[in-house]
């Protein structure tokens, strides 16, 4: 995979105004999953904000966008996301403050972002959007995860609860105990919850990506 082609994350928090709360909330959300996405090597630089409601991050391990995804969607609620995602080159060494950086990886991001804000992609409603110099690539995940978002908007927050839990330790009789229900309540919330469904879009944008940037 070239060294030379990064992917940029640039997420916003929906309805921001309304949540007196949000930049502690926020703040403290992000300096939780950047220790553990860094940790695991799933980023290059801890997630910042750079505007407002607005945070990024940079990656050169790009099959890891679709993990990073549903982990930022799990750990950040009841906050709920726009992401637009953009690959390709970074002009210079990558090093904080993220916001320093720019190149054609942060110009796809925005302009992945701000179709999601628009609404100019589809018909309907999206949460993702990713933006790169492959027109197929392009159209192929994003009605993938066009789809995708179409069920994500149908979860329930109960269902979002359940789905960090079992997220956080993947064994119904672990998650029932967390949460203090029986095992066929936390399996029909993960069921209800689309979490299957996610987990595979997880499974097959990594194969996409892999095939399309290796």
């Amino acid at each position: 995979m070239p060294s030379t082609i990064y992917a940029v994350l640039i997420a916003d928090v929906m309805e921001s105004r309304a949540r007196a709360d949000l930049r502690s909330l926020l703040g403290k959300k992000l300096a939780a999953i950047s220790r553990h996405h860094l940790h695991r090597k799933l980023i290059q630089l801890p997630y910042s904000v750079t505007a407002g409601d607005e945070f990024q991050t940079v990656t050169r391990d790009l099959p890891s966008i679709p993990t990073v995804i549903q982990d930022l969607r799990v750990a950040l609620r009841p906050l709920s996301l726009r992401i637009g995602v953009g690959f390709g080159s970074i002009a210079a060494r990558i090093q904080p403050p993220v916001n320093r950086l720019g190149g054609e990886a942060f110009q796809c991001a925005r302009k992945a972002i701000e179709s999601i804000k628009t609404g100019n992609l589809f018909k309907f409603a999206v949460l993702t959007t990713f933006v790169s110099r492959y027109e197929h690539f392009n159209k192929t995940i994003n009605l993938i995860y066009g789809l995708h978002d179409t069920l994500v908007l149908k979860i329930t927050e109960r269902q979002w609860e359940t789905i960090r839990e079992f997220h956080d330790t993947p064994t119904l009789e672990q998650t029932a105990k967390r949460l203090k229900l029986d095992n066929s309540t936390v399996s029909r919330n993960l069921k209800r919850g689309y979490y299957w469904q996610l987990a595979e879009t997880v499974k097959g944008t990594e194969s996409l990506i892999k095939c399309t940037f290796s």
